[in-house]
């Protein structure tokens, strides 16, 4: 929306001139100019005493391209070390329920050499079809090549909706996919749904700072894309029945890479992935660092993990792979047990999908509380250790 002057009402007071924070207005011929360091932000609009600069509204842009060529949803299956990564799953998960809802087939997307095993899963987990895409430099992520492989499958088949995890690599290469198939992207979603009226997706994301969530939609380009959080859709039981199509796939071309894979290196000690857990005793601020070890105990004997706020993260107690919220992984256990958790949004938008919650807060109004299953209001000092001996009663 650029800025104009309505130069005939302008009485070249200079108002705008003196409060521009980035010296982006000057006079000539009495009027005020707006120049090329104009950022947009409107203040000259606001402090206009006579209302000759105003905001021009942007015309709408059009569909160029006839958008009824585009049909199905697809879920690119992420793999490494020859294995499908759980986010692929829970993405055919959600995108069977899409394509159900718009009447269309679920693609999975497969890269790498020797995945016929894998490529058959997929099908059990809900695809109607996966493509799979086969070359030696696809074994392992190259951004340039995997990028390369799959605009040329879009543009060949033409989807209407992709979808990819927001992991490191769906992260690196998927907003290169949508530059050259020239359409929009939506990064990190954490809900998905589809516009009953005009059946357009609607991705819905965390925005500033988490502290609202914003719902965009993508009307006049295809295909729509979206990176999903991985922890925050549910996979669907596998079918070992079910039937599908799997297609062979070359690249068009030599694929290449400006990259070299040299060694794949774990992060050591901390190789637990809190996203897959079935069970995730959680502290934050409130529980200091001695309080950790206790949850560390309680964990241990439920056969579950520890997890952390960003506070508690922040001060040293825990390290970062355990983080959840906002700014960290996004869970979905079974059992996820917040210890001293306020409940604040940043940290609900990672674990709020969690089959059971259970909460020990002392504070009665702590927003942990209504997202519950369970609430117990009281010191988790003196909650924790109670609990802990009566699990030891039950192991006997």
């Amino acid at each position: 929306m650029p800025i104009i002057v309505k130069v005939d009402i302008c009485v070249g007071c200079e108002a705008c001139v003196n409060e521009c924070p980035f010296g982006a207005i000057e006079m000539k011929d009495e009027k005020a100019v707006i120049g090329d360091k104009c950022t947009l932000c409107g203040t000259c609009v606001d402090i206009c005493p006579s209302f000759a600069i105003e905001m021009a509204d942007e015309p709408k842009s059009a569909p160029t391209e006839d958008l009824s060529a585009y049909k199905g949803v697809w879920v690119f299956a992420e793999q490494r070390n020859n294995k499908i990564v759980s986010v692929a799953y829970e993405l055919l998960g959600e995108g069977r329920r899409l394509a159900d809802s718009l009447g269309e087939e679920l693609s999975a997307v497969l890269f790498g050499t020797g995945m016929d095993a894998e490529a058959k899963s997929l099908i059990e987990a809900g695809a109607d079809r996966v493509y799979q895409v086969e070359a030696p430099l696809l074994n392992e992520f190259h951004e340039d090549a995997y990028a390369d492989a799959l605009s040329q499958l879009i543009k060949k088949y033409k989807p209407e909706i992709v979808l990819a995890g927001a992991t490191s690599i769906g992260r690196a290469f998927v907003p290169v996919v949508a530059t050259r198939v020239r359409t929009g992207l939506t990064a990190d979603c954490t809900a998905l749904d589809i516009d009953g009226e005009k059946k357009n997706l609607l991705q819905t994301r965390p925005a500033f700072g988490g502290n609202i969530m914003a719902t965009i939609a993508c009307p006049n380009n295809r295909p729509q894309m979206a990176t999903v959080r991985p922890g925050v859709m549910k996979r669907l039981p596998p079918d070992a029945a079910r039937m599908g199509e799997i297609i062979k796939e070359a690249p068009a071309g030599p694929l290449t890479s400006k990259t070299r894979l040299v060694e794949t290196i774990d992060e050591a000690g901390h190789r637990i992935n809190i996203s897959e857990a079935e069970i995730i005793v959680s502290g934050g601020r409130g529980m200091g660092e001695k309080g950790f070890e206790l949850l560390r105990e309680i964990a241990d004997m439920l056969g579950g993990v520890v997890g952390a706020t960003r506070a508690a993260v922040d001060s040293g107690w825990m390290p970062y792979p355990h983080q959840i919220g906002q700014t960290g992984r996004t869970v979905s256990p079974r059992i996820y047990i917040a210890c001293g958790i306020s409940g604040a949004i940043q940290h609900l938008a990672g674990m709020q999908s969690s089959d059971m919650i259970i909460a020990i807060n002392k504070d009665p109004d702590a927003p942990i509380f209504n997202v519950a299953d369970i609430g117990i209001v009281g010191d988790v000092f003196e909650v924790l250790p109670a609990f802990a001996k009566k699990l030891k009663e039950m192991r006997g």
